[in-house]
């Protein structure tokens, strides 16, 4: 009878084990499927790469294509038609980065809830409800104008689909058996989608909300003075001797301007301020090989796998290599066999809020030129994992979606305010014309006629060709603005802060061949003062473009080795103009042994951001605390509030020591420079004491600007705690946390063949169990560059490409 008993035990519990492995515990996979040898995350793990030749037959194609792997495991996409390229684009993307594709749409789309459950819900209303989705389908209709970019995104999507049909769960990427999700189709939309998103990520930040607030507070005249008015050593991107030769019709500015009341802020997510890029080009005259020579790096947030994947698109009629988005087809930067182009985010105002007046709590109607007038109704569902699907109607003004907060909006009476929103995104678009036409471009005049219809994010995009000219153009869609229209909340119901025209696309800002033999833009003012359109003001501080013009100003003979390091400098002009003045203003002999020891070693620093060493973390901790010791107790509000810019304050301290701003208004004595200047280092030794320990090799840069690479979905032990660099934000390597240069890039434009060399950090393979995954790195940190291999002709030997995928 025991006997019976025990079996009886044994097999309950076998039953029990099998039923908890079968099914999913909250986010989690089945556990049994999970760890199932065969076809669990067990699969994932390559031990060995993949070789040899794969042939697909594959219904639709019109021709043959073959894909050559090199040992980086970059394709190289030999086609004879451009339907069979972008078909062969997306399946190969889809092969290496499948989960990376969905997880950006679903991010862009929000989607997110559907896969991770209820916490992600107000993450996806928020994407619903500043109408990314809205946008997208905007897109589609204008993309559906033009046949030939419409077959491209649907070729695309047809390939992309054709790897998803190859799957089972066993192949499935590791992250969907993690998450017990499957892939889902591919669609066209996905594409428009996520260009959207990239407008987001690069043209969907506001100032509005905080700009009035502080105008409220402070007043007109400290936004323009401490806000709106550039820093004294800003060194545009086009050239500030350019004569602009055309005439602008400009709109009247208003005599008085609307003061929107304290508004908490709408957006709960905003993209990185500093989101931004390097790129330059010098003329033939400047280079030892004399011909121009072309450099880019990207500064996006960096994660595992790479935003980047390389790839190398051939055709009979173009022949184009460099790096895509995943989901996009088409070379996004890059070059081809007469011309390279790079680029950097411009940063204009194109998203404005406006405060609207509604006619009742119903929100039906809304007040403009005194009229009441209808908005129409837009109803999203927000699936949830695990719980019934949500739905969210958005209001529709002509300015575009109105965003209702959850927090109570004041009434007064039947009046209710809320804000609308009017984005460039929101505009239909077609973007990939302008990468399709780039990639085929021929000389300058294709390249400038490629932006003739971009529209956004907008982008400063050089330009170098086999004939010898250089150019830099300013590619976007900008509406006409007065001066500081949009700098504020908007009044809705005023017809006069309504966009209207844009600026002609000849008047953008633009360079070709400037005597001066080099052209270069870090995200600073496109332009000097005497350009007549208002861009807007969010513009980056001038540390990094002037470093890389005084470089470029006194290079010649130049060479790829010297854009190389070129690209890895680390010089801080931010440090270079204020340290030297708190250096004069601090008291040293109020600080003890150690402090003036750390004090020391800054008089003799050379200013460079170098990781192993300790100046770097001191200076920047001295520049943190200093700065909130100059604001914070100005700042005494709970509403969001915009402050100057780091050059802005900096100027203030160079240009103006014996500020009144100085002053600490909570304090019943009177602070000078040099009171916060002894406080705030004190304040910072203790600062990096408390968290790092004593002096020595944990306070070294490398490890306090930390560098982390995390796996794009967040999921713990698929990424790189922390690669050891220096650089910083100010810096032409411009590393700031897992902020900075996500692709480097360097191309010669040899008329005898160009030839291009690069780096990102990560790897071509988005499966966390690849040697692929992330074996750029190490030569990413180091400063390297690979040579590109820039194919003319497809190879008729198998050496040197490992796999090789011909589909049929």
């Amino acid at each position: 009878m025991r006997n019976i008993f025990s079996f009886l035990v044994v097999l309950l519990i076998t039953a029990l084990t099998v039923f908890l492995l079968s099914i999913p515990l909250g986010p989690l996979p089945p556990a049994g499927a999970f760890f199932q040898p065969t076809q669990g995350f067990w699969a994932n793990a390559e031990t060995r790469s993949v070789t040899g030749e794969l042939n697909l037959n594959e219904a639709g194609l019109n021709e043959p294509v073959d894909v050559f792997f090199d040992e980086r495991g970059v394709p190289h996409i030999f086609a004879e038609n451009d339907e069979d390229l972008y078909f062969a684009q997306g399946y190969v993307t889809a092969r290496d980065r499948l989960f990376q594709m969905e997880l950006q749409i679903r991010a862009a789309g929000g989607k997110l809830a559907e896969w991770l459950g209820p916490d992600l819900i107000e993450h996806d209303r928020h994407q619903r409800r500043l109408g990314m989705l809205y946008g997208a389908e905007q897109a589609m209709e204008k993309i559906g104008e033009n046949d030939t970019v419409r077959t491209v995104i649907e070729a695309y999507a047809a390939g992309v689909n054709a790897y998803i049909n190859t799957l089972t769960y066993e192949s499935y990427p590791l992250e969907y058996k993690i998450l017990n999700v499957k892939p889902a189709g591919w669609e066209p939309i996905n594409t428009a989608l996520l260009l959207k998103y990239m407008t987001q990520m690069l043209a969907g930040r506001s100032d509005d909300f905080r700009t009035s607030n502080t105008m409220a507070y402070f007043g007109e005249e400290f936004v323009d003075e401490f806000l709106s008015t550039r820093p004294s050593l800003m060194d545009p991107i086009i050239p500030p001797e350019t004569e602009w030769e055309f005439s602008a019709e400009l709109p009247e500015r208003l005599g008085t301007l609307y003061q929107a009341g304290f508004t908490e802020q709408i957006e709960p997510w905003q993209p990185d301020p500093l989101n931004g890029s390097n790129n330059w080009v010098v003329d033939g005259s400047k280079t030892e090989g004399g011909y121009p020579i072309l450099s880019n790096d990207m500064h996006l947030n960096m994660s595992l796998p790479s935003i980047w994947y390389e790839v190398q698109l051939r055709t009979p009629d173009s022949n184009v290599y460099g790096v895509s988005l995943q989901g996009t087809p088409t070379v996004i930067v890059g070059f081809n066999e007469q011309i390279a182009w790079g680029s950097t985010n411009t940063g204009a105002d194109v998203m404005d809020w406006y405060e609207i007046t509604f006619r009742d709590e119903s929100k039906n109607e809304y007040l403009h030129d005194g009229e009441w007038k209808q908005v129409s109704l837009r109803t999203e569902t927000i699936a949830v994992k695990g719980r019934e699907a949500v739905t969210d109607t958005i209001r529709f003004t002509h300015h575009g979606p109105v965003y209702e907060t959850e927090q109570e909006t004041p009434v007064s009476q039947t009046i209710q305010h809320d804000h609308a929103l009017r984005w460039i995104a929101h505009d239909p678009s077609n973007e990939l014309i302008t990468f399709y036409m780039l990639n085929r471009a021929g000389d300058v005049d294709d390249f400038r006629e490629a932006f003739r219809n971009y529209q956004a994010p907008a982008q400063n995009m050089n330009y170098a060709g086999v004939d010898g000219n250089i150019a830099m153009q300013t590619g976007g869609r900008f509406p006409l603005k007065w001066e500081y229209q949009g700098r504020t909340v908007s009044d809705g119901s005023d017809s006069r802060y309504d966009w209207g025209e844009y600026i002609p696309f000849e008047q953008n800002p633009y360079s070709i061949n400037p005597e001066r033999g080099f052209l270069s833009a870090a995200n600073q003012f496109p332009t000097a003062e005497n350009y007549p359109h208002y861009l807007g003001e969010a513009f980056a501080p001038y540390e990094r473009g002037r470093r890389i013009n005084d470089l470029l100003r006194d290079m010649n003979s130049i060479t790829v080795q010297d854009f190389d390091e070129m690209l890895m400098d680390e010089f801080s002009y931010h440090a270079y103009t204020l340290l030297p003045v708190l250096l004069e203003h601090i008291n040293e002999s109020a600080l003890d042994d150690s402090q003036s020891g750390l004090l020391n070693l800054l008089r003799n620093w050379n200013y460079q951001n170098t990781a192993d060493q300790i100046e770097p973390s001191v200076f920047r901790q001295w520049w943190l605390e200093l700065n909130r010791a100059i604001w914070d107790n100005k700042y005494d509000t709970e509403f969001p509030m915009r402050r100057p810019d780091r050059d802005k304050t900096v100027d203030l301290i160079t240009q103006d020591p014996d500020s009144d701003w100085f002053n600490n208004v909570d304090s019943n004595e009177r602070e000078t420079l040099a009171d916060l200047a002894l406080s705030s280092f004190t304040e910072a030794i203790d600062h990096l004491s408390s968290r790092y320990g004593e002096p020595g090799e944990p306070w070294h840069w490398g490890y306090v600007n930390r560098t982390p690479l995390n796996h794009i979905g967040q999921i713990p032990g698929m990424g790189i705690e922390n690669v050891f660099t220096g650089g910083g934000a100010e810096s032409i390597n411009a590393i700031r946390g897992s902020h900075g240069p996500s692709w480097r890039m360097v191309m010669v434009l040899d008329p005898a063949g160009v030839r291009g060399y690069g780096v990102y950090p990560g790897g071509q393979s988005g499966n966390p169990g690849s040697k692929t995954y992330d074996e750029f790195v190490e030569i990413w940190q180091a400063g390297g560059l690979y040579e590109l291999q820039f194919l003319r002709e497809k190879p008729s030997e198998k050496e040197g490409f490992p796999l090789i995928i011909r589909f049929e």
